[in-house]
């Protein structure tokens, strides 16, 4: 596994001048728009990398972009990986070690989740203050990757306590504080989406949001010794009183509906690392 991590990170240093990224940042399902926020200076398909998997989730483009964020050096993963489209949790965390491989000393992280908290709206940000790990491992099952990180990794503190200080900050300041909540991200396997039953169950045991993603990539930047910041966009309310079936296109509409909050927060907390 070390050596196709360094593979691939040696093909994207040598088809980008040796880019030096210093924040990871991964676009979630239907927030792929904050990528135009990027100074573009190098594209690098994922069929191209090594060992690298593909995107198979509509609205995640299968793109690595270098370039800068309000003039910081940046790496944006356009489009993640999901064990429901039948990755290993290996596999899932690469690109996130692969970006370590590259130099990047922070992770920020973005998703588009089901509100799980009644006080919630459509639209808003969640910022993510812990999570329940409820998909079937994680990346750090098997031999453990003495290079990468300790054997049995702490995850009291999984998202960084400076950074969401200072997203929380960023809010305010853009006048965000009335749509940007914090909360508990719940993790489940999907693909497909909850029953009543499983949602009540989620808000019972402390969830604020669900999601199919995220907390495998947060294991792994933490077993890296990465900080991390990671929001979710509330894309459908599954609170008792507002379940209904789920279309995908009304979860693509929210998710662009709270896109221009997400990139202003996301610019102001980059150009302050």
């Amino acid at each position: 596994m070390l050596n196709q991590l360094r593979e691939a990170a040696a093909y994207i240093q040598a088809h980008s001048d040796n880019f030096l990224p210093e924040t990871g940042i991964i676009l979630g399902t239907g927030l792929g728009a904050l990528a135009r926020e990027v100074e573009v200076e190098h594209e690098i398909n994922y069929a191209d990398i090594p060992h690298f998997p593909l995107s198979t989730v509509e609205s995640h483009a299968g793109r690595l972009l270098l370039g800068r964020m309000a003039g910081k050096k940046v790496a944006v993963l356009q489009g993640r990986f999901h064990y429901y489209e039948g990755y290993t949790m290996q596999q899932v965390a690469m690109p996130v070690r692969v970006l370590k491989l590259l130099g990047i000393s922070q992770l920020v992280v973005s998703n588009a989740a089901g509100g799980l908290n009644p006080d919630f709206n459509m639209a808003d940000l969640m910022l993510i203050d812990d999570h329940i790990n409820l998909q079937p491992g994680n990346p750090l099952i098997g031999a453990n990757l003495d290079e990468l990180g300790p054997r049995f990794p702490d995850m009291f503190a999984p998202y960084d306590a400076g950074l969401l200080a200072r997203a929380e900050a960023a809010a305010r300041a853009l006048g965000q504080a009335g749509t940007t909540r914090r909360g508990v991200y719940a993790s489940v396997p999907g693909p497909m989406l909850e029953t009543p039953a499983e949602y009540r169950y989620l808000r019972t045991i402390g969830a604020d949001a669900v999601g199919m993603s995220t907390v495998p990539e947060v294991i792994a930047a933490r077993h890296l010794n990465l900080p991390v910041l990671a929001v979710s966009v509330i894309t459908d309310l599954c609170a008792p009183g507002h379940l209904k079936p789920v279309v995908l296109a009304d979860i693509f509409a929210a998710a662009a509906q709270a896109e221009p909050r997400l990139t202003a927060l996301v610019k102001a907390v980059v150009a302050e690392l």
